[in-house]
């Protein structure tokens, strides 16, 4: 190609037009190369550059990443080719600055299929330095040791023919490898006989560098070859061995200097990112030979500069590898970022940026893009950066253009049918029929993607997987998805392939996907991970499809029982089903939807969708009550206690999965308004499907009684933790520090902390509140920022819409003013309490708040609430511990 997109120039008459080539060439990563190895030509030439050096940050890596099949083996055969001289660089690439400089291409396949080795990776790079036509002693002699050690009785010799090296580099390696050893014999006056013995060899050599002896004073240079020599020739050592190529390189004479660029393909096949022993021996090999060039290409970023990986490698962070540190270099530069070190490039797929760039430089009139920034923006927007969909966009832009009307942005904001027939193009009929099978699904594995597909064996999906439009993801729960856009267009785009889909192959594709999915979580139902990916995609094929709920119902279930709150909600349909609810499906979707966003949510827009659910009369009995228990619970946080005890009372006479949950709820309406023996006599009748002991630890902290209140909460943790929930568990853990916190500020410090740990990974917004709370109690009546804290955690729980979780932080805050014996901001806040408990929920809180500060309660308010021992009692506990705080501060260091 010369660089001139032939198609679009005989697509108009307009001659004034230019059009770029498409997609080929990768001159802006030959450019990037040309940079680095310019750069690293002038830094192996300072004279404070030292292969010795290993404490010096590396800027010796090139990595090109990009998804599978999109040419990256292809980029590396081409930088092998150009780098090996003049005649083999592509026209388009042009002439380097360094075109006098020599270069030494080693490319080394890392694919599973060439296997390739770490033992045969090192033999490479030295055998390619065989054309310098120099012995190498050092190394030669340490890799001779090596493999007489482990390998005994194979001669080097003729493991090199048979795997192929000897035929790629020639004899002239293995000569000189063998010939080392004879020189050094020689060198030490070593009979024949012996000097043909590596063992020998080197250990008198080990002897005459600790020895200092002129005899050897070419090798002596080397500092560490007697450490080397010295040490256990495993593959641990091996890997060390490269750094004695690195000093070889360095003391050859001008005339035969060489830069070796190492280009490793494949760098995904080396492991993976739990299992790094390969990557950790090849990441030595880098460091350890600082005047070589290596470029590396793989699918996936090179993580070497991330300091979580600390351990796992032996080198990691920016400061040691400042050029991987920063992030990817489009492909608009044609230099290193601005800092010159930026060494990380991403192939393949266009940032929404290189698609912007693209479309501006692909038809120009005058210097100027031809297509307008709002049509770019459209464009780049639905191609989710596929070059294929912006060269397709590029040939419908010119035939609109020739069609005789001027191109808008509504033009382009749709799929393109082509795309499904140049996807298809080179499949068998088995691969194109699960190809859209499992376009109706997120992510998939050969089973899902098999059963989906009807099929009873798995070789077309193992087929389809190796295609470049199909990603792999190897931790997630299903390793596959389709590319975003082949994904959209196959789903919406019309087919008009030959072997196009009818609406009931689509439907019966969906119930064949719904149906695999909840067999899959059948296998496992305790498995979290599992149960939310089922969910997430069973949902939208339910809803899509107007499918059925059958395992859908017990999954939910399963949902809701741990407390965990994942988000689940699937994108928004598209077409006229788009608004409203008009299957169980879509009802079921909106329930736990809404189930899992009312962590982040007002509780009254929780209890506006749960009410429209259960208005619209779709789900079943089971899951009905579902809406109206967690409804319930929206009035109670909300204060609505009227509303809430209807609604708990309505589930509990139900006798469903939820009956013990809505006595609890009863129990907790009960506490709530004060009447404390009727919650605590309802805890003892709960058991622990209706959480006695939280219910019971509930009503005893109210009463000053935190001994009594943290021993049940830590056995109602206890049975959280016999049961599996791990939501539960973190509530009643939270608690128990809550209540710890009025009491004992050290002991509250570790329950706090084992709080915060249980709620890892959870998303419980109320419990993390309660943390929160907690720690100011533990803090109470010392630190400045406390009220702070307690503005910003006011700002939160109004968000959320908690109004009992409002009430108890203005609870801890008076134990802190009662504390600090502060009877103006005292008051204060009983005040504010006045008003938050308005509506007679948590009134108790103002005679509490009373009793902390030794203070009157106001004429018939001690009446409201019945105390489990009575009102003096109560006070003089609640007192109680204001005083012992008070002690606590006087006598602490």
């Amino acid at each position: 190609m010369s660089g001139r997109d032939l198609r679009a120039l005989f697509s108009t008459n307009d001659r004034g037009l230019t059009a770029a080539e498409a997609f080929t060439n990768r001159e802006l990563q030959w450019d990037l190369v040309g940079a680095a190895l310019a750069e690293h030509l002038r830094r192996i030439a300072d004279p404070g550059f030292s292969v010795e050096d290993l404490e010096a940050a590396r800027d010796n890596v090139i990595v090109f990443h990009g998804v599978g099949g999109i040419g990256k083996t292809t980029l590396s055969r081409k930088l092998e080719a150009a780098l090996t001289g003049a005649e083999h660089r592509p026209v388009q690439w042009g002439e380097p600055a360094w075109s006098n400089e020599r270069f030494l291409p080693i490319r080394i396949d890392l694919a599973r299929s060439a296997g390739t080795d770490f033992e045969r990776l090192v033999l490479t790079i030295r055998l390619a330095l065989a054309g310098l036509g120099r012995p190498l002693p050092a190394v030669d002699i340490a890799l001779r040791r090596y493999w007489e050690h482990n390998h005994p009785g194979e001669p080097l010799e003729e493991y090199l023919r048979r795997g192929g090296l000897a035929g790629r580099f020639g004899q002239a390696g293995q000569q000189q490898m063998q010939s080392a050893l004879s020189d050094v014999a020689q060198a030490l006056l070593l009979p024949g006989t012996v000097g043909s013995a590596v063992g020998q060899v080197t250990s008198s050599l080990v002897r005459a560098l600790r020895e200092r002896r002129q005899t050897v004073r070419a090798l002596a240079g080397c500092a560490r070859l007697a450490d080397l020599l010295e040490a256990e020739p495993d593959l641990e050592a091996l890997s060390f061995y490269p750094h004695l190529l690195s000093w070889e390189l360095a003391r050859l004479p001008a005339d035969k200097q060489v830069t070796p660029v190492i280009l490793l393909d494949t760098f995904e096949d080396i492991g993976d990112r739990t299992h790094r022993d390969f990557e950790r021996l090849l990441q030595r090999v880098v460091w350890l030979m600082p005047n070589a060039v290596f470029v590396i290409t793989g699918r996936s970023r090179l993580q070497w500069a991330d300091e979580a990986l600390q351990g796992q490698l032996d080198f990691t962070g920016p400061a040691a590898w400042p050029g991987l540190a920063t992030h990817d270099l489009e492909p608009t530069h044609t230099t290193s970022s601005a800092d010159g070190r930026a060494r990380q490039v991403l192939i393949g797929d266009f940032s929404p940026e290189d698609c912007e760039d693209y479309l501006a430089r692909r038809l120009a009139r005058d210097g100027q893009p031809l297509i307008s920034d709002d049509i770019r923006r459209v464009i780049t927007g639905r191609s989710h950066g596929l070059p294929l969909y912006l060269d397709l966009a590029v040939m419908r832009f010119l035939e609109l253009r020739r069609s005789g009307r001027t191109p808008t942005p509504a033009d382009f904001d749709h799929d393109f049918p082509a795309l499904i027939a140049r996807t298809l193009s080179d499949l068998t009929p088995d691969e194109r029929h699960v190809l859209r099978s499992v376009s109706l699904l997120d992510a998939f594995d050969l089973a899902l993607a098999t059963r989906a597909a009807g099929m009873t064996h798995e070789a077309p999906a193992m087929r389809l997987i190796e295609r470049p439009f199909v990603r792999e993801n190897r931790f997630g729960l299903w390793p596959f998805h389709l590319h975003a856009l082949i994904r959209s267009t196959i789903r919406n785009a019309d087919d008009q392939t030959d072997d196009r889909w009818s609406p009931n192959d689509w439907a019966g594709a969906a119930e064949r996907a719904f149906a695999a999915l909840g067999e899959q979580w059948s296998t496992s139902p305790q498995d979290r991970l599992l149960l939310i990916g089922c969910l997430r995609q069973g949902l939208r094929l339910a809803r899509d499809f107007r499918l059925g709920l059958d395992w859908l119902a017990g999954a939910a279930w399963a949902y809701v029982s741990d407390s965990i709150w994942e988000p689940l909600a699937p994108p928004a349909p598209n077409g006229p089903a788009a608004t409203g609810l008009e299957t169980a499906a879509d009802a079921l979707v909106e329930t736990l939807s809404t189930l899992g966003r009312r962590q982040h949510e007002h509780r009254e827009r929780t209890l506006d969708r749960l009410t429209a659910v259960i208005d619209s009369g779709l789900l079943p009995t089971d899951l009905h009550e579902m809406a109206v228990y967690y409804q319930a619970k929206a009035q109670r946080d909300l204060g609505h206690s009227d509303d809430s005890r209807r609604g708990m009372q309505l589930v509990a006479d139900g006798d469903g999965r939820l009956a013990p949950a809505a006595r609890r709820g009863l129990a907790h309406l009960a506490r709530l308004a004060g009447d404390f023996p009727t919650a605590l006599a309802t805890a003892h009748t709960l058991g622990w499907s209706g959480r006695h002991h939280r219910v019971e630890g509930d009503v005893w902290w109210v009463q000053a009684e935190m001994h009594r209140a943290a021993t049940a909460y830590e056995a109602a943790r206890g049975e959280a933790e016999e049961h599996g929930v791990a939501g539960e568990r973190a509530t009643c853990q939270a608690q128990r520090a809550f209540v710890l916190a009025f009491t004992d500020p050290d002991v509250a410090d570790d329950e706090l902390e084992l709080a915060q740990q249980l709620l890892s990974g959870l998303d419980l917004r109320a419990t993390g509140l309660t943390t929160q709370i907690a720690a100011l109690l533990r803090d109470a009546g010392t630190t400045a920022d406390l009220e702070d804290r307690a503005t910003i955690l006011r700002t939160e729980i109004s968000i959320a819409g908690l109004a009992s979780v409002e009430a108890t932080l203005e609870l801890a805050m008076a134990f802190h003013y009662a504390v600090r014996g502060t009877h103006d901001q005292l008051l204060a806040t009983i005040s504010r309490l006045r008003e938050i408990t308005r509506s007679g929920d948590y009134a108790y809180y103002i005679p509490i708040a009373h009793f902390m500060g030794g203070l009157d309660l106001p004429t018939g308010h001690g009446s409201q609430a019945r105390w489990l021992d009575g009102e003096q009692p109560t006070r003089a506990r609640w007192h109680g511990l204001v005083t012992a705080r008070r002690d606590h501060l006087r006598t602490a260091p």
